[in-house]
C-alpha cells in the first residue's frame, strides 16, 4: 500500500514564459494540473484525493507577478501573492475593498506564498469531497453533506444544485464587488470575463467552480477605475481570526453623496458556491440614506430564497446582520 506521507509521482515542469507554459498546458490537457503558490495543490495530491500526470509550476514566470495603473484602474498578475496584494500602495489607495479581503486569508505564513490567482481559484472546502469520498462533485451520486446525519455548518444556503459546498475564497466577492475582469490566456489568444461570470455554481457545472479548462491560464485581473475611491466595506466571520474560511463574508461598495446612496455592489461570500451578487438589495438601496435603519428595512431581503441545511441555520441571521453593517457603516 503506497505511503500517504510522501507526494505521488508526476512530471514536474517549470516554465519561465507565458508562451511556453501555455503550449505545456495545451499539450497536457487534463494530465497537467497549473500550480501558483500550491497552497491547494499540495494537499489534494498528498491526500490522494486527486492526482495529475504532471505539475506545471508556474512560480518562475514573472510576467504573471505585479501590480500596474492601467488607466484609471489597475492589472493585478495572477502569480501577485496576498500579502502584495494587501500591502500595496496601489490597492489600498483606490480599492481598498481587496487589500482588506486579501489581508484576513488564512494567515500570514499561507498570504506569504498564495496568490490572487490561486485564492480565486482554488476548488470548495467540503470535507466529504477533501477526504475523497464518491459525491455528486466527484462523479460519484450522493451528497454526503445533505443528509440528515451531514456535517454541513459551513455549507451553503443558496445554488444546491446536488451540491451545497461553499466558495472558500475572501478575494472572489471583493472582486466582484469592484466589477473586475478576469484575463484568461490558451493557445487561440486572450480573453477578459467579468470576475461574476468567472465563477459558476453546480447547477451549471457540478466538477468546476470556474470557467477555467484544460490549456486555460489565469494570467491576470483587471480592475476598472468604475469603483475606485467608493465607500467600502469589508467583513469577515470565521471561528478563528486567522487560519480559517469564512462562515460568511460581505464585500460592499457604496457611491455615496450628501448621505444618499446613489449606487452600490454588495456580495456575500461563502454562502453558495460562487460569490452571491444582492442585486435586490442593491435596487432597494438606491437612493436611500446610508444608515443603520435603511439596512435594517432591507436586511431580510438577503435571504430570501434560503434553504437551511441541518446545522448552517445561523448563517441565516448572520448574512442578514452583516448586510445590515454594511449598510450603516
Amino acid at each position: 500500500m503506497p505511503s500517504h506521507d510522501v507526494m505521488p509521482n508526476m512530471e514536474l515542469y517549470q516554465p519561465v514564459q507565458v508562451e511556453d507554459a501555455l503550449a505545456i498546458a495545451d499539450r497536457l490537457a487534463e494530465r497537467g494540473w497549473l500550480v501558483g503558490g500550491g497552497q491547494d495543490t499540495y494537499g489534494w495530491l498528498k491526500d490522494r484525493a486527486k492526482s495529475a500526470d504532471a505539475l506545471i509550476d508556474l512560480s518562475a514566470i514573472e510576467a504573471l507577478r505585479g501590480i500596474r495603473e492601467v488607466g484609471d484602474g489597475i492589472e493585478i498578475g495572477a502569480l501577485t501573492t496576498l500579502t502584495e496584494v494587501a500591502n500595496s500602495d496601489l490597492v489600498k489607495n483606490g480599492f481598498s475593498l481587496l487589500s482588506d479581503a486579501a489581508s484576513v486569508v488564512a494567515s500570514p505564513q499561507i498570504r506569504n506564498i498564495g496568490t490572487l490567482g490561486g485564492n480565486v481559484s482554488q476548488d470548495v472546502r467540503c470535507w466529504y469531497y477533501r477526504r475523497g469520498l464518491s459525491c455528486y462533485r466527484a462523479g460519484g451520486n450522493l451528497c454526503y453533506a445533505d443528509t440528515p446525519q451531514g456535517m454541513n455548518r459551513e455549507h451553503a444556503l443558496f445554488d444546491q444544485s446536488r451540491c451545497v459546498a461553499a466558495g472558500a475564497s475572501d478575494t472572489a466577492p471583493a472582486l466582484v464587488a469592484l466589477d473586475a475582469t478576469m484575463v484568461i490566456q490558451n493557445l487561440n489568444g486572450e480573453r477578459e470575463v467579468s470576475a461574476e461570470d468567472f465563477f459558476v455554481g453546480p447547477a451549471n457545472d457540478i466538477e468546476n467552480t470556474t470557467i477555467m479548462r484544460p490549456g486555460d491560464i489565469l494570467t491576470a485581473v483587471r480592475i476598472p477605475g468604475t469603483w475606485k475611491n467608493a465607500t467600502f466595506y469589508w467583513e469577515k466571520v470565521a471561528d478563528r481570526n486567522v487560519w480559517d474560511f469564512s462562515l460568511v463574508n460581505i464585500a460592499a461598495a457604496f457611491r455615496v453623496s450628501g448621505g444618499t446612496i446613489e449606487d452600490s455592489r454588495m456580495v456575500a461570500g461563502a454562502v453558495q458556491t460562487t460569490p452571491r451578487r444582492l442585486s435586490s438589495i442593491e435596487n432597494a438601496i438606491r437612493g436611500q440614506s446610508k444608515n443603520e435603519q435603511t439596512g435594517e428595512s432591507v436586511k431580510a431581503m438577503a435571504s430570501e430564497g434560503a434553504r437551511v441545511l441541518a446545522h448552517n441555520g445561523f448563517k441565516v441571521p448572520l448574512l442578514q446582520n452583516l448586510v445590515k453593517r454594511a449598510i450603516s457603516a
